[in-house]
């Protein structure tokens, strides 16, 4: 059968079928089924029961002809056999027998030329909103004759037999890249959802297309210039990226064609921990009807969310479409990057809030994917940790990261007057404890001074252990900043630390070095191995 005979098969066998509901009638639906209630402003706050994140370790790809030479199997992609994935799949089709499903035709990648169509089968209104929010949106005319490519089952109260059907436990995330099938059952988080369509393109688009696929967010200024930036969570991606003076791409996964840069999605899916309408206001007043929260609480006697509220867990969310937002771009596609940002929040205090790379240094420091994150309250741990995700996304990566290194070195060579910038939104003067969190209008103003131009043509001298080149001068930067060794009173400490910090990029990227060229190893840090 196609993808479009099994969903129409299942709605068919359902008590009821609603295709393609609009927002307003989802939020309906999921309010009569008890899925949610409304809150103050009329967003939908739904709970997405046992689980409230993804679970990496019961996501899964089957193994087959078309797979098993191209996937990279290991610690973040689990084989799963084409016999149990058809065996599985029937039995959730069998599930929805009896029950009201809801089903959404929607698409990814805002580039004509590159959308995938979806077909979503989901248990709950909310889950559909959810889609709504997320995936592109078809016109009217679109929809009529649609032809899903990719079908996503999604049935949360479904519960696998691990034993019997090959799981890890109850829950799963399992991709067929062959049937172009994705399974989602025993958990209720959305974001399953979400990331499966996301690791779906990180392997066609690479594998098939020669085209790169990213875990970043991009904007387009009034000039018409695209700026992509990558960056691990609480290193200010969201922020930084979200501009009064630029108009957003997206903020979450983008495509980079040959001569353009677009959108995989069609929303937004932000955290809304410590939410305000200080701190982040396009978030905060994007939560409106047609929105959905998730796993948050109100203040008690009200129907205001309490975004300060974890008793459920820190990672409440909250989901819209991207025209909630002010500033956007539409189509949500740009031209080609004339600048790339690498953030790191830096807690050793050793790299340089900005310094300019070159192809070597971009591709190792696109697969290392660095940030570090402050001293825990554990005893006993006194100094930042390490954090390391490759390509800034290495939970989403089918494909061997050196493969995305690859392809990103290639399209910086093929367009020589791009600039990769790496900033450092993290420690100066010191680590963590010592030295102080780098000013937030700062590090605007020197990624201001990036998008400007304003760094073209002032000197420049070379980190000696990292080689990445400091500017000597920024527009409205103190000078004295700009070299990080020169913020600390001690000097030899901080060679120390920047040697130790060189010795854990090097360490990490053992594990990567048999699939990468000479030129990325020979940038790695000139670390002592002494140290």
């Amino acid at each position: 059968m196609t993808n479009k005979e099994i969903s129409e098969k299942v709605m068919l066998a359902a008590t009821a079928a609603h295709l393609n509901l609009t927002p307003t009638d989802l939020v309906q639906h999921a309010l009569k089924n008890g899925e949610g209630v409304l809150n103050d402003t009329g967003a939908l706050m739904a709970d997405t029961g046992e689980f409230t994140g993804r679970s990496p370790k019961d996501k899964f790809s089957v193994c087959d002809a078309k797979t098993e030479n191209t996937v990279w199997w290991g610690d973040v992609n689990f084989k799963f056999d084409p016999s149990k994935f058809e065996a599985l799949m029937n039995k959730v089709i069998k599930h929805y027998e009896g029950k009201n499903v809801y089903v959404r035709d929607a698409y990814a990648c805002a580039d004509e030329r590159y959308k995938l169509r979806l077909r979503v089968v989901n248990e709950t209104a909310y889950h559909n909103l959810f889609c709504n929010n997320l995936f592109l949106r078809p016109t009217a005319e679109e929809l009529v004759n649609f032809e899903p490519e990719w079908l996503i089952l999604n049935a949360p109260s479904f519960k696998a037999n691990a034993a019997e059907d090959g799981t890890r436990q109850h829950n799963f995330s399992i991709i067929d890249f062959t049937r172009k099938v994705i399974l989602v059952g025993g958990s209720g988080y959305t974001g399953e959802m979400k990331k499966g369509i996301f690791t779906v393109l990180n392997y066609i688009l690479p594998e098939e297309r020669n085209t790169l696929s990213m875990h970043c967010s991009a904007n387009i200024g009034k000039n018409g210039d695209t700026a992509i930036f990558f960056g691990l969570s609480g290193t200010g991606k969201t922020t930084l990226s979200a501009d009064p003076e630029r108009n957003l791409i997206g903020d979450d996964e983008h495509g980079w064609a040959d001569d353009s840069v677009f959108n995989f999605e069609g929303g937004c899916y932000a955290k809304c921990v410590d939410l305000t309408q200080e701190k982040e206001p396009e978030i905060f007043n994007a939560i409106k009807p047609g929105a959905l929260l998730e796993n948050t609480r109100f203040i008690p006697g009200t129907t205001t969310v309490d975004y300060a509220n974890i008793s459920v867990t820190e990672n409440t969310r909250c989901a819209y479409p991207i025209n909630h937002i002010p500033h956007v771009a539409v189509p949500s596609v740009g031209k080609a990057p004339e600048n790339i940002f690498f953030l790191t929040a830096d807690a050793f205090g050793v790299l340089p809030p900005i310094s300019k790379l070159n192809v070597g240094q971009a591709m190792y420091s696109f697969i290392s994917g660095y940030t570090a994150k402050v001293a825990g309250t554990e005893a006993g741990v006194t100094e930042p940790q390490a954090t390391f995700s490759a390509c800034f996304g290495k939970a989403f990566l089918p494909l061997h990261p050196g493969k995305y290194a690859k392809l990103l070195g290639e399209k910086l060579k093929a367009n020589p007057n791009i600039n990769v910038w790496l900033i450092n939104t993290g420690w100066t003067g010191g680590p963590y404890g010592v030295g102080s969190r780098m000013k937030l209008p700062l590090t605007r103003a020197m990624i201001t001074a990036a998008l400007n131009g304003d760094l073209n043509n002032v000197a420049y001298e070379q980190h000696p252990v990292f080689g990445y080149m400091m500017p000597t001068t920024c527009p409205n930067v103190p000078a004295e900043i700009l070299n990080p060794r020169n913020t600390w009173q001690d000097k030899a400490a901080y060679d120390a630390q920047a040697n130790k910090l060189a010795n854990m990029f090097v360490k990490n990227f053992e594990q990567y070095a048999s699939g990468v060229d000479a030129e990325i190893i020979a940038a790695a840090p000139k670390a002592n191995q002494e140290a």
